[in-house]
C-alpha cells in the first residue's frame, strides 16, 4: 500500500456525486442468450469475470451435487436461474478465497447454519446469489428509516465511543445521499474479481460472529514488516500476528449496521442498499475510518480526516489493500493547492491512459477518484468509480467501461477517455504498473506526518511499534 505524488493529505475526500462527467452513458442490457454462453457486463470488457485458472463448471462430487440441489430447491425461480448461471460461468465453484472455500460452500453455509439475530437466511442467500450474478446491482444508496421504527432506533442505538461528536437524531439517521462510494466500489470489485471471497465475507458477516477473519500478507501493506504493523495499529484494526509476514485481521461492521440490515431485511425498496451492501460497506468504512464509522448517520471521525463523510485517498488505499490482500499503489494525478484548487497535473494524459490500460490487460479493475470543479478551478465534488474495461468507438476514440455505485443503474456505464482522464485525481494501481513511471513513497509516512502536524507534534520518518491488540469475538 503506497502512494504517489501526494501533495497534501486530506485535500481530497470522497463524497456523493452531484452531477456526472460529460459523456456518461448507460450500456443497454445484453439480449438473452444460451446460458452456457452468458458472460457478465459488456462483451468488450478486457477481462473474464473469473480467472481461467479457477474455471470449473460441473459438479463433480456427491457433496457438491447435494449442496447445489438443496440450494436450488430453496430459491425462487429467478434466483435459481442465477444460481445456474453462477455454475455455468465458473463462479459457483471458484475457490479463490482467503481460506480456500468455494462460492458454493459459503452459499450453502448461509442456508444451513444460523444467521445473526434479525437476519433472514433466505434474504441473505438470495441477495448474495443475485449480486454475484450481476455485481452492478451494488449500490451505496441508503434506505429510508420508517417512522414506525424511529423511536425504537433512537432508544436502542449504540453511539460509537470512538466518535463522540456523532449525533444520532431523527434528522441524522435519514441519510439521503451517502459518502460510501469508496466502500461500495471495493464491494463491487470483490464481487466481480473474487466471487468466492465475496461469498465468504457475506456468509461470515451475517453469521452470529458478525465479523470476518482474514489473513493478510504484511509485505503487501508496506515494504517493511514494522511499517505494516504501524499501519494496522494506526487504523486500529483488531489483529493478531501469524508468522513474521502475516497477520490475522478481524473485520467487522459498526454496531449500528445491524440496525440498518434488519430494516433492509423487511423494508427494502427498489434501488436501496441490500442487507449485504449494508454490512460490507459498513465493514470497509470501519476499516478506513479507524473504527469510527456509524451506519445510522453515515458519519465517521478518525485521526486522518476531519471531514465526517467518506474516506480520503490514504484511507481508501489501505482498505483496498487489506480487502484484496494486494499491494495497491495509489497514484495521484492532479495537483491541488492548500485552498482545494486544481492547479495542475502530476502526469500527462498519455501516462494516465497507459497506467489504466496496463492494469486492465493484467486483469485488474481500477478504482479511481475523480473531481469536479467550479469555474475558478475549486474542487466542489469528488466521487469513486471502477474502470472494468475499455473499447474504441467508431471514430477510434478510447472509451472506458465503468461501474458507478451511485447512478441508480444496474449496468456498466461508459466514459470518454478524453473527458474522464483530466478529472482523475487518483487511481489504485498494481505496484508493477505504477512504479514504471512514478517515483513513489510510502503513504503511511505521508499519513503519519499529516497526523503529527495536525497535532502540532514533531514529524518522524520511523514508525514506532505499538502493543499488538487481540481480536475480540462479538456476542451473537
Amino acid at each position: 500500500m503506497q502512494s504517489v505524488g501526494i501533495n497534501q493529505i486530506g485535500t481530497y475526500n470522497t463524497v456523493p456525486t452531484v452531477t456526472k462527467p460529460v459523456g456518461h452513458s448507460v450500456i443497454p442490457p445484453m439480449p438473452p442468450r444460451d446460458k452456457s454462453e452468458i458472460t457478465f457486463g459488456n462483451e468488450q470488457l478486457q477481462q473474464p469475470p473469473v480467472p481461467a485458472l479457477n474455471l470449473r463448471t460441473q459438479l463433480t462430487t456427491q457433496e457438491e451435487q447435494t449442496m447445489y440441489m438443496q440450494l436450488a430447491s430453496a430459491l425462487d425461480r429467478e434466483t435459481a436461474k442465477n444460481l445456474e448461471i453462477l455454475l455455468k460461468s465458473g463462479i459457483l465453484l471458484n475457490a479463490n478465497s482467503n481460506d480456500g472455500s468455494s462460492t458454493l460452500i459459503n452459499l450453502y453455509k448461509m442456508a444451513a447454519t444460523p444467521r445473526a439475530k434479525g437476519l433472514d437466511p433466505r434474504v441473505v442467500l438470495t441477495e448474495t446469489i443475485n449480486t454475484l450474478a450481476n455485481p452492478f446491482v451494488i449500490t451505496q444508496r441508503f434506505g429510508n428509516i420508517p417512522k414506525a421504527y424511529e423511536a425504537a432506533i433512537l432508544q436502542n442505538a449504540k453511539p460509537n465511543p470512538k466518535a463522540p461528536k456523532d449525533v444520532i437524531s431523527p434528522e441524522t439517521i435519514n441519510v439521503e445521499r451517502s459518502g460510501a462510494c469508496v466502500s461500495a466500489s471495493i464491494e463491487f470489485n470483490l464481487a466481480k474479481q473474487m466471487p468466492a471471497e465475496f461469498a465468504r465475507f457475506a456468509q461470515e458477516l451475517t453469521s452470529p460472529k458478525l465479523a470476518v477473519d482474514k489473513v493478510i500478507h504484511l509485505p503487501k501493506l508496506a515494504d517493511k514488516t514494522l511499517d505494516a504493523v504501524w499501519l494496522l495499529n494506526a487504523f486500529e484494526v483488531p489483529y493478531k500476528m501469524g508468522d513474521f509476514n502475516t497477520a490475522i485481521l478481524r473485520l467487522a461492521p459498526d454496531a449500528n449496521a445491524f440496525v440498518r440490515a434488519q430494516i433492509q431485511t423487511v423494508n427494502k425498496d427498489r434501488g436501496e442498499h441490500s442487507v449485504i451492501d449494508v454490512l460490507m460497506q459498513s465493514t470497509f468504512m470501519n476499516v478506513g475510518s479507524q473504527q469510527t464509522y456509524d451506519s445510522l448517520t453515515d458519519n465517521r471521525e478518525g485521526k486522518f480526516n476531519e471531514n465526517p463523510k467518506g474516506l480520503i485517498e490514504f484511507e481508501k488505499t489501505f482498505t483496498e489493500s487489506v480487502v484484496q490482500d494486494k499491494n495497491k499503489i495509489s497514484v495521484t494525478y492532479q495537483t491541488v493547492d492548500e485552498n482545494g484548487k486544481l492547479v495542475g497535473y502530476e502526469a500527462d494524459a498519455e501516462t494516465v491512459k497507459r497506467h489504466l490500460m496496463d492494469s486492465l490487460v493484467r486483469g485488474e479493475n481500477v478504482i479511481i477518484g475523480y473531481t469536479q470543479t467550479d469555474d475558478k478551478g475549486i474542487i466542489i465534488n469528488g466521487h469513486e468509480i471502477t474502470i472494468i474495461g475499455a473499447r474504441e468507438d467508431k471514430k477510434g476514440k478510447l472509451i472506458f467501461i465503468c461501474n458507478d455505485t451511485d447512478d441508480e443503474k444496474s449496468a456498466p456505464v461508459e466514459y470518454s477517455a478524453d473527458e474522464l482522464i483530466p478529472m482523475i485525481h487518483h487511481a489504485g494501481l498494481p505496484q508493477e504498473v505504477a512504479e514504471k513511471d512514478m517515483k513513489f513513497v510510502d503513504s503511511w509516512i505521508e499519513g503519519m506526518n499529516a497526523y503529527k502536524a495536525a497535532k502540532n507534534q514533531p514529524q518522524q520518518q520511523t514508525p514506532q511499534p505499538l502493543t499488538l491488540p487481540q481480536p475480540q469475538a462479538k456476542a451473537a
